[in-house]
C-alpha cells in the first residue's frame, strides 16, 4: 500500500476545517513533499498539533525528519501548542517500520498516550479476481450475500444525505457508538466528492432505505469510512451486499486495495469493536497492525497535567 493516505491531502484538511472547524499547517518539506499537520484546541489558549497518518515523506530519514520537527517547533511555539502527535501508516513487523522504529527513537518521541487511527485494520487485495476474492471469504460471508440477492435488495449511489443519516442514527444508537455531529458527515461528502474522493452507497428493501455506506478513495486504496444499518429487514442482510458492491466497484475503478478502517486487535478481549470485526472478518482480506502512534513534548509541565486529569476523569466514570 501507497504510504501517503487521504489523510494526508489538502481536501482532507479542508474538509476537517470545513467540519470541525481545525486550522491545519502545511509543512513544506522540500523534494519530500508536504506534510499536513491539524491544530487541535485545549483548554486555556493552548493546542496540540496532529499529523494524521504521517508524516508520509518519500524518503524516511533521519534528515528529513529532523527538518520537519524544526519547522514543528516554529508552529509549536507561534501556536502555544504542548505536543505533537504522529501517526504515521507504516505497517508493524517490517522493514520499513523497523527502519523508522530506529530513526523515531533517537528523536525525542515517545509512545503516545492515545491514538485518533486504528492500530490495526483489514486489508482486501483487490488485484485478485473477483472469483479468488469470493472463494476468500468466509463461507457466512458468501451466505449473507446471496441471501440479500435473492430478496431483492438493490444497491445504488446515492446523494440522498438525509436518508442516510437517519439509519446512521439508529446505527450510533443500537450499537453504542459514539458519532460525529450530522453536519460532519454531510461535509465529508461535500468536500471529498469534488474531486471524486468520497462516495455513498444506499440500500433498499421494499422501497425503503435499508442501510447505506460511505467511501473514500486516494491513491491505490478505497476506505469502508462510515456503516449504517436500519432497525428494519435485518434478515435480508443488505450491508453485506452493500459491501461486496462497493468491494467490486473499487475494482473495477482500478484501485488495489479495500481498507475495512479498523477493527479489534487479534489478541484482543472485549473490545468495543468485537461486532463490527466479526462482520469485517466475513470477508477475508489479511489483518493489518500499524506502528503505535508517537508524541513529542513541547510543554512538559502541561503535558503531564493533561494526562493526569485524563487519568482522574478515567477513575471517576
Amino acid at each position: 500500500m501507497n504510504l501517503e493516505t487521504i489523510h494526508q491531502t489538502k481536501i482532507w484538511a479542508d474538509f476537517r476545517l470545513s467540519a470541525k472547524g481545525e486550522k491545519y499547517f502545511e509543512v513544506d518539506c522540500g523534494k519530500d513533499g508536504t506534510v499536513f499537520v491539524q491544530k487541535m484546541p485545549l483548554p486555556r489558549g493552548m493546542c496540540w498539533l496532529y499529523c494524521n497518518r504521517g508524516p508520509a515523506f518519500k524518503e524516511f530519514s533521519e534528515e528529513n525528519l529532523n527538518k520537519f520537527l524544526e519547522k514543528i517547533r516554529q508552529i509549536a511555539k507561534r501556536e502555544n501548542a504542548v505536543f505533537l502527535r504522529i501517526e504515521p501508516s507504516f505497517e508493524k513487523n517490517t522493514d520499513e517500520s523497523s527502519k523508522y522504529e530506529k530513526l523515531i527513537s533517537k528523536t525525542g518521541f515517545k509512545i503516545a498516550h492515545a491514538s485518533h487511527q486504528p492500530e490495526c485494520t483489514l486489508i482486501l487485495d483487490l488485484e485478485q479476481p473477483l472469483e479468488k476474492i469470493l472463494a476468500g471469504m468466509k463461507q457466512k460471508g458468501r451466505y449473507n450475500i446471496k441471501i440479500a440477492e435473492k430478496r431483492g435488495v438493490k444497491i445504488n449511489e446515492s446523494k440522498d444525505f438525509e436518508a442516510y443519516f437517519k439509519i446512521l442514527e439508529q446505527t450510533l444508537k443500537r450499537d453504542k457508538f459514539a458519532g460525529h455531529e450530522k453536519e460532519f458527515y454531510k461535509k465529508m461528502l461535500e468536500i471529498l466528492s469534488k474531486g471524486s474522493h468520497a462516495k455513498m452507497y444506499i440500500a433498499e428493501y421494499e422501497k425503503e432505505i435499508i442501510a447505506g455506506m460511505i467511501l473514500t478513495y486516494y491513491n491505490d486504496t478505497a476506505i469502508y469510512y462510515y456503516g449504517a444499518s436500519s432497525d428494519k429487514y435485518r434478515e435480508v442482510m443488505a450491508p453485506y451486499l452493500l459491501q461486496w458492491t462497493a468491494i467490486k466497484d473499487a475494482k473495477e475503478r482500478g484501485y488495489k486495495f479495500y481498507d475495512f478502517l479498523g477493527i479489534a486487535p487479534p489478541d484482543a478481549k472485549n473490545h468495543p469493536w468485537a461486532g463490527v470485526t466479526d462482520f469485517k472478518l466475513k470477508f477475508g482480506g489479511r489483518i493489518t497492525q500499524y506502528v503505535k502512534a508517537r508524541e513529542f513534548v513541547f510543554k512538559p509541565f502541561w503535558y503531564f497535567l493533561i494526562l493526569f486529569v485524563k487519568k482522574l476523569n478515567m477513575i471517576r466514570k
